[in-house]
């Protein structure tokens, strides 16, 4: 015998009805043996529940209510019924409600509705739906009997929650199916006391009336059909990659539901892992697919962590104090006054030295709680020995469960890495030494990204997303969206990695997609958006958005972006950038960004702000990690520059030409001044003489300007370029003086790190002869030369393009790779 259960959305609406038949049809044809019990229509226990509560306060409007509800069941009749059999029911139906309306009348002349009697006004969903569903099944061809459940389970009268009397009620379900061998439909939810008094079970009844049906039957499973896959991983209104869960056994089930899974309830398990009958969860709107089996057998080869559930909102108290240490019986009395104020637990946690107790329970009760325990302690808190008891709201717990995770090590600490590396603070930790639950308070806000990350972590370990908010689509962003377009499919198979851009802003108009934008029209969807550029609403939303593996990316050279790196960090969101402002700006600043970078956990990744997309920071990195020693570093640091005076020859194209140029191909800063002054050349130099320990200010570093003072001081960047068309003679004769000399003019850049107080920063034209690395220049490469304790007679060279908007987007972009691979 198999006992189905369908819920209240199975059977909202006669079409469901007729698909459930279908389903049963089947079964039937099958030779399958089985039993089923349905709820109320959906919607319709509330609507009864609200019937009784106005007719109880007088209010009039119960019966237009009740007449909707009669209304609601005879059109289903209609629907699903034709002929005799349609106007038998119909008048059934309309009988029993006519029992209904007269306890209604009788509640709203009384003005009063005690739960025994609104146990009864409530009966009347599950008797009403069973009753025309059993029919419906008898004219498809099913010998289908309607059973009124309050026949067979006996219960206390603690009406509205009753318990059940499983010595009377087992007898009962067996002798009636022996006696019946029709195929029963049975009221889920209700039963009635010895004395044939209605009775309801409380939450989850439809499902608690199926175990009990189960268990009194020795049936060989349970079928909980739904509007769900099964029980999933976790929420999916909170975690959209959540999947059905094939294989879990009743501990974890019960773990599950505790924390919040809608689709289980404990009082359902019960009965049925007395009996160790298995259950199933199906979906009606699903039925060939498989859902979720539960068991007494865990599946050994399945994963450590079999679900993730919390529980939405909880408070927090602590009782501590040094009155406490080592005093035998202080945590009975703790919870005992609790228990007496009726006040159930969810959570306990304290650490050996016993100095305080915390614990969770629902927020409402929070200051009946605090009072109960004050009163319970006031003579220790009057003593000093303990103290006021501390309590902390807008908490949320969230739980990892799975009876694998007992056989292997390390959960824990990836649990807690996933969580650390995604800024998610723990405020409380609970594990018992069974190892079937890990559970952790964390602040509300921070419960969505909590279970994406450990949902990631323990589920979609081949898969990290990585969530991007990308301020700046000109030449550098735009190209870098083009390339991780292009890569997209290689990084997710090869790389396990998915990159979805959530927020993009230019500086008009911005745009978000938490699902991801799609990136084969984002022009279009940036152009079309409403919203206006406003950088402290973009971080304002990105921070409130507070999703899993976020990764803040500025292709900018704005100065005023740079001033929101701090609170960016602070929201442990990591920042990759060609922006070389914040690195470049006071040393103070510079040591403020990597402290909180590091204090938060978060990659603070600016490789691109000195060589592109060449690997120049991280190698100067390498080496001093390995413990060399930096003695000089030497380069010619400035693609644009390297293109210019590449491309700068005797008797070739104007400087003017050139300049204007590089600015075309994107190789210049949005002022080429900013190039051409030096000012590009000495922000890089800074960087990396700080990122070897120098705390150099923009003052410590010369440079040799190269600019005529009318173009150095034009208002513009279009009256600059007027002015250095009035030079071009000047530079023609630099470029022909060194040609005489067989030489190549290049703007070089020194460092040398001498002993303290002697270290040294230049910049300036040069020029170099054949013998010199710098000579072979070609392009807009850039080139470093780095000597060092180990290379010294042979200096280490890094060379390669330093500007452009492809070789930049590259560097970008293997920075959000690196960080993907940090937070895996």
């Amino acid at each position: 015998m198999k006992v189905l259960k369908f819920g209240g959305s199975s059977v909202g609406t006669p079409e469901r009805i007729e698909g459930l038949i279908d389903i049963l049809k089947g079964y039937y044809g099958r030779g399958e043996h089985f039993t089923v019990v349905f709820s109320a229509f959906s919607g319709v226990t509330d609507s009864l529940l609200e019937m009784g509560r106005k007719a109880a306060f007088g209010d009039e409007s119960w019966r237009a209510a009740f007449e909707k509800f009669a209304q609601r069941h005879q059109d289903a009749i209609t629907a699903l019924l034709t002929g005799p059999l349609r106007e038998q029911v119909s008048a059934d139906m309309e009988r029993s409600h006519q029992s209904l309306g007269n306890m209604l009348t009788g509640i709203f002349l009384v003005r009063e509705a005690s739960p025994r009697t609104m146990d009864y006004v409530v009966s009347f969903g599950e008797r009403s739906s069973a009753f025309i569903i059993a029919n419906a099944m008898q004219q498809a061809g099913i010998p289908a009997f309607f059973l009124d459940a309050r026949k067979v389970i006996k219960t206390n009268n603690s009406f509205v929650n009753a318990k059940v009397d499983f010595a009377v009620t087992y007898p009962l379900v067996r002798d009636y199916y022996t006696q019946h061998p029709e195929i029963q439909v049975v009221t889920g939810f209700i039963g009635s006391t010895s004395d044939d008094l209605t009775t309801t079970l409380g939450r989850g009844g439809s499902d608690y009336t199926a175990a009990i049906i189960a268990a009194g039957l020795d049936a060989v499973s349970i079928e909980i059909w739904t509007d769900v896959d099964g029980v999933l991983t976790a929420d999916p209104r909170k975690v959209k990659k959540a999947f059905t869960i094939p294989k879990m056994t009743y501990a974890e089930a019960m773990e599950m539901s505790h924390f919040g899974a809608k689709v289980i309830y404990p009082p359902t398990l019960q009965p049925a892992l007395q009996k160790r009958i298995p259950l199933f969860i199906k979906n009606t709107f699903n039925p060939n697919f498989e859902g979720t089996y539960i068991t007494d057998k865990r599946d050994p080869s399945g994963h450590a962590v079999t679900g993730i559930s919390s529980i939405n909102q909880v408070a927090l108290l602590t009782l501590q104090g040094g009155g406490m240490f080592g005093v035998p019986g202080i945590a009975g009395r703790l919870f005992s006054s609790l228990a007496g104020a009726g006040i159930s637990v969810i959570l306990i946690t304290q650490g050996s030295s016993e100095h305080s107790i915390t614990f969770a329970i629902p927020p409402e009760l929070s200051a009946k709680a605090k009072q109960q325990v004050e009163t319970e302690f006031g003579f220790e808190m009057e003593k000093g020995m303990v103290e006021p008891v501390k309590v902390e709201v807008d908490l949320s717990v969230i739980a990892i469960i799975g009876e694998n995770m007992r056989y292997r090590p390390g959960i824990a600490g990836r649990m807690f890495q996933a969580l650390g590396k995604n800024g998610v603070n723990v405020v409380a930790i609970a594990q018992g030494s069974s190892e079937l639950n890990i559970s952790v308070v964390v602040a509300h806000a921070d419960e969505a990204k909590a279970m994406n990350a450990l949902h990631e972590t323990f589920f979609l370990s081949d898969t990290k997303e990585l969530h991007l908010f990308m301020v700046g689509v000109g030449l550098i962003g735009a190209t870098l969206m083009e390339q991780i377009r292009a890569q997209a499919q290689f990084l997710k198979e090869k790389r396990s990695l998915e990159l979805k851009i959530i927020g993009l802003a230019n500086s008009t108009k911005m745009l978000f997609n938490e699902n991801g934008i799609d990136l084969g029209n984002w022009k279009e969807l940036l152009n079309a958006s409403g919203e206006k550029t406003s950088l402290a609403s973009f971080v304002e939303r990105m921070k409130n958005l507070n999703l899993s593996n976020s990764v803040f990316v500025d292709n900018t050279a704005s100065e005023q972006v740079t001033h929101f790196y701090e609170t960016i960090l602070e929201s442990s969101i990591s920042i990759s950038t060609p922006n070389k402002i914040a690195t470049s700006s006071s040393y103070l600043q510079y040591q403020r960004l990597k402290g909180i970078a590091a204090r938060r956990g978060v990659p603070f990744l600016y490789e691109t702000n000195v060589g592109a997309g060449l690997p120049v920071i991280g190698t100067l990195e390498d080496l001093i990690t390995s413990g060399d020693c930096i003695l000089k570093i030497e380069g010619v640091l400035s693609g644009t520059m390297s293109f210019i005076f590449n491309h700068f020859q005797a008797g070739g194209e104007p400087f003017s030409a050139i300049v204007r140029e590089a600015k075309r191909r994107g190789y210049t800063e949005p002022d080429p001044r900013d190039d051409l002054g030096g000012a590009d050349v000495r922000r890089k130099l800074l960087i990396l003489a700080r990122e070897i320990g120098l705390p150099l200010e923009a003052t410590d570093v010369q440079i040799e300007n190269i600019l005529p003072k009318a173009a150095q001081d034009a208002p513009s960047v279009d009256a600059f370029f007027t002015e250095l068309e009035k030079s071009d003679g000047y530079f023609e004769k630099l470029v022909a003086d060194a040609a005489k000399e067989g030489k190549a003019l290049r703007m070089i850049a020194s460092l040398e790190n001498g002993t303290e107080g002697t270290s040294q920063a230049c910049i300036g034209l040069r020029a170099v002869d054949a013998s010199h690395p710098f000579f072979a220049l070609s392009g807009s490469d850039n080139m470093i030369v780095f000597t060092t304790e180990r290379y010294k007679e042979r200096p280490l060279v890094v060379r390669g393009p330093g500007a452009g908007a492809e070789v930049t987007a590259a560097g970008v972009f293997a920075e959000v790779v690196r960080i993907g691979n940090y937070l895996s």
